[in-house]
């Protein structure tokens, strides 16, 4: 292993790299989980001062065929089938360049390690939320001028793929978060159904009309996962810190009041938590009617078709707090890695432009498990899934889930604390303390 690779990999450990899905992936978007990272198989450090450069790949001669390997996690048959027809045709158009599609488990494991080692995919996904490890670390060669039309990407799409300033790689598709609703339990309540017009007190209002406790039935099911609190936070006027992230804003009056507000849906009995409905998370309760409402991304309509088929449902848009409208976008992009040789590289981007150019992207996303991030594509896609437009309309006013290096820890803090303010133990006053102070450590680093 050469130095440089292997500086590489004690950059990412040092960085507490942690994979939050999103778009493709089948874990639920905002359960982060750590990932632990080891030394490729009989490797060792070696010493400093007998390190060689590493050597240069050679270059594929012309007229030879470049060879790539295009690196993910896999999802449900339905999108794999799919990506491999899609790398298929992108085979077939192409004489010089062939493509291998290679989904692993332990996605980040393999991932860092194949780079640590030297020998990265030449394409890979990266979780917006990870985005700034791998920029730090040098491992992902900017896309510059090099994708093709980006200016047709939903701007926060894109601007969830730049960092200190500059466009890594584009988003493949997106999830946002939306209220969706039991529109069975509304018509038996004599309830009007949700609409991009509402506001928290009707949420309220309507969680606490929904509620049956001695029937075990809740207005909402909401998990202790900042993922899912901080779209209300972004709604009150809130920041979790400045844009560059160098001063904590977390403990404002405005995540105070998202918090609160949060937070008191449980204390006040109007909504549970996925556990205490004997459900794994918040789509599982809803499916099982416990909840009549729940706030989720577009994965949970493959999820509720597959496993509760007879669930009459609606989707609407997040309702407004006192600072406006706001959702979380979770997106993924096509990055190529840094140190390939340029001919190499350059097919590699060629690829990623086959991907999420506007063909290739109308053929993954017609799917529906994942939406376009091309604005050009917005009335093909809906003509199809017109009932998930409020996941859709969340594009404009979407904010990214990212962060910066190291920040897991204050996630890891809000979570615990958000479980502990459910139960009575903390108040959000010291949730949003307690967040606080372990932020400015982070950003002291």
């Amino acid at each position: 292993m050469s130095r440089k690779w292997y500086l590489l990999l004690i950059t990412l450990l040092a960085l507490g790299l942690v994979l939050v899905a999103c778009g493709g992936d089948t874990q639920e978007p905002g359960a982060g989980e750590g990932v632990e990272t080891e030394m490729p198989a009989g490797e060792e450090e070696p010493p400093v001062e007998e390190e060689e450069p590493p050597a240069e790949e050679e270059p594929a001669a012309s007229g030879d065929v470049i060879e790539l390997q295009l690196m993910g996690w896999s999802s449900s048959e339905a999108e794999n089938t799919r990506l491999q027809a899609m790398v298929d045709d992108f085979n077939a158009s192409n004489e010089n360049i062939q493509a291998a599609l290679n989904l692993v488990p332990d996605y980040d494991t393999r991932l860092q390690t194949s780079i640590a080692g030297g020998a990265p995919p030449d394409v890979f996904y990266i979780d917006s939320f990870r985005l700034p490890d791998y920029a730090d670390a040098g491992a992902v060669e900017p896309a510059e001028g090099r994708i093709e039309d980006p200016d047709d990407f939903y701007p926060n799409l894109h601007d969830a793929f730049v960092y200190n300033g500059t466009f890594y790689c584009p988003p493949k598709d997106f999830s946002t978060q939306g209220l969706i609703y039991n529109a069975d339990m509304f018509d038996e309540a004599g309830l009007d159904y949700p609409t991009a017009d509402w506001t928290w007190d009707d949420l309220r209002d309507a969680a606490e009309q929904l509620t049956n406790a001695d029937e075990g039935v809740y207005g909402l099911s909401l998990s202790a996962d900042f993922a899912r609190e901080i779209a209300f936070l972004y709604q009150a006027g809130g920041e979790v810190a400045n844009e560059d992230f160098t001063e904590m804003l977390i403990n404002s009056p405005e995540s105070l009041e998202a918090m609160e507000f949060y937070v008191n849906l449980v204390l006040d009995g109007f909504a549970a938590q996925p556990a205490d409905l004997d459900s794994g998370w918040p789509g599982e309760a809803f499916g099982r009617q416990q909840a009549a409402m729940v706030i989720e991304g577009n994965w949970i309509v493959p999820f509720l078709s597959d496993q509760f088929p007879d669930v009459n449902y609606g989707v609407a848009e997040l309702p407004s707090g006192p600072g406006g409208q706001a959702t979380m976008a979770f997106t993924v992009c096509y990055g190529v890695p840094s140190g390939i040789d340029a001919e190499r590289q350059e097919a590699a981007f060629t690829l990623v432009n086959y991907l999420t150019g506007p063909d290739g992207m109308q053929a993954w996303t017609d799917l529906g498990l994942a939406m376009p991030t091309r604005e050009s594509l917005r009335d093909h896609w809906l003509e199809q899934y017109p009932d998930l437009e409020p996941f859709l309309n969340g594009a404009d006013y979407s904010r990214a889930w990212q962060f910066v290096p190291g920040f897991q820890d204050v996630l890891d803090t809000i979570n615990n604390g958000l479980q502990q303010a459910f139960a009575g133990a903390m108040t959000p006053e010291q949730v949003l303390q307690e967040a606080e102070e372990v932020g400015n450590e982070v950003l002291s680093r």
